[in-house]
């Protein structure tokens, strides 16, 4: 198989709203709040399932089982998990100001390192988004900010725009604001130490954990004013994020033409198209829906319409 598509994993927020109804999947209940996607997971609780040609349905775990070098190329060992997540973001209300842990103190603190790329899909105008502090600041000072309630005051707030696109490195304390959709790409961690959820209950109407003492151990308080990146919406393939873990390249096609996203060093790739009609190997890119294009393959976008999608690889 040229390409595996993988169904989406809706998840309740607290903070979700109902645009992926609205804009993925009209089954979607939007009486309820979803807040996140998660579009391709390899996880113990949480799988992707891909639908195969036959018809048949394998959980990415198993499809990873049977054609690890296949799908990931020369690097997979047996057991070896998917080292991405793919999430969409439907922030109808702020999320909570967290951190995730540094690699260093992980075994420490018993989580899992976490970095993460944001990219505003769309935004309100009153959008914004957390990261970092607008001075270096103290241990004591955020304890003593977080007991008064006003850690916000700390925090370094930027206007949110479609097509921002940030990276958020493990140790930044971040938040995402209310009107936010956000295509999310991150290493393959569930480990958030929450800092300040801004005095609200959660969905069963009690107040959230929060993870005060593990959140000072990983902060780092010398990350002062970071910024975003505004990509271009020139028809072409922009690199917006690159780190260890993963890149990360912005497609914009316009109408009936084509493009080979592969290079000759790098296989295994996941396409998030988020606008436009477009197709690989046949296949039908579907906006809110991510896919994987194994190492094996040649990953050839036809558009019949203006699309736009991130390219992940080098993972």
């Amino acid at each position: 198989m040229s390409i595996f598509k993988f169904e989406p994993i809706y998840k309740k927020r607290v903070w979700g709203g109902n645009q992926f109804s609205d804009l993925f999947d009209p089954k979607i209940d939007k009486d309820e709040r979803f807040g996140e996607s998660w579009n391709i997971v390899d996880r113990d609780d949480d799988q992707s399932l891909c639908q195969l040609s036959t018809g048949d349905k394998i959980s990415l775990r198993d499809l990873l089982e049977k054609q690890g070098r296949e799908v990931i190329g020369p690097s997979w060992k047996k057991g070896m998990k998917f080292p991405v997540l793919i999430k969409w973001l439907d922030c109808q209300e702020r999320l909570s100001l967290q951190v995730h842990p540094p690699a260093t103190l992980c075994e420490k603190l018993g989580g899992e390192p976490k970095t993460e790329n944001w990219y505003v899909v769309k935004s309100n105008d009153n959008s914004g988004l957390f990261l970092g502090f607008n001075q270096e600041t103290s241990k004591d000072e955020l304890r003593k900010s977080l007991q008064n309630s006003d850690a916000e005051k700390l925090c370094h707030r930027i206007k949110a725009s479609p097509n921002d696109s940030v990276l958020v490195e493990s140790g930044r304390i971040h938040a995402i604001d209310a009107g936010n959709l956000i295509l999310e790409i991150q290493q393959n961690s569930d480990t958030t130490y929450r800092v300040f959820d801004w005095g609200r209950v959660g969905l069963d109407g009690q107040p959230r954990d929060l993870h005060i003492e593990e959140s000072l151990e990983s902060i780092i308080f010398n990350d002062v004013r970071p910024s975003s990146i505004r990509t271009s919406n020139e028809y072409g393939i922009e690199t917006i994020a690159k780190c260890e873990h993963f890149r990360i390249r912005r497609l914009n096609l316009s109408k009936k033409s084509t493009y080979n996203i592969k290079d000759s060093e790098y296989g295994c790739t996941i396409l998030s198209p988020f606008s436009g009609k477009s197709f690989c190997e046949n296949q039908l890119l579907e906006p809110g829906i991510s896919y994987i294009s194994p190492y094996s393959s040649s990953c050839e976008i036809e558009t019949d319409e203006d699309c736009c999608m991130l390219i992940t690889d080098c993972f």
